[in-house]
């Protein structure tokens, strides 16, 4: 089904991809198998952001996660500001 699909960023990307391949694997069983009955791009978005591993409680590991990011947005902002 995904050969002829046109992908983007925002609607139909590689979560959208996962959550048809669990659907379709229904007799897998996994350490996340048992959290969602029907697997969607957002029921995704959930479990990684706070079942990830990176962000497990610790600082270090919330900085590697988005620093960068933050770092990029404040180098945006002062390029804009000044």
């Amino acid at each position: 089904e995904y050969r002829t699909r046109m992908h983007n960023i925002c609607c139909d990307n590689c979560h959208s991809h996962v959550a048809y391949a669990l659907n379709r694997m229904d007799g897998l069983r996994g350490p996340f198998m048992g959290l969602c009955k029907e697997w969607n791009m957002v029921n995704l978005c959930f479990l990684m952001f706070f079942r990830g591993r990176l962000l497990q409680p610790y600082f270090g590991n919330l900085v590697c996660q988005f620093g960068p990011f933050f770092v990029f947005v404040l180098i945006v902002w002062l390029v804009k500001k000044f």
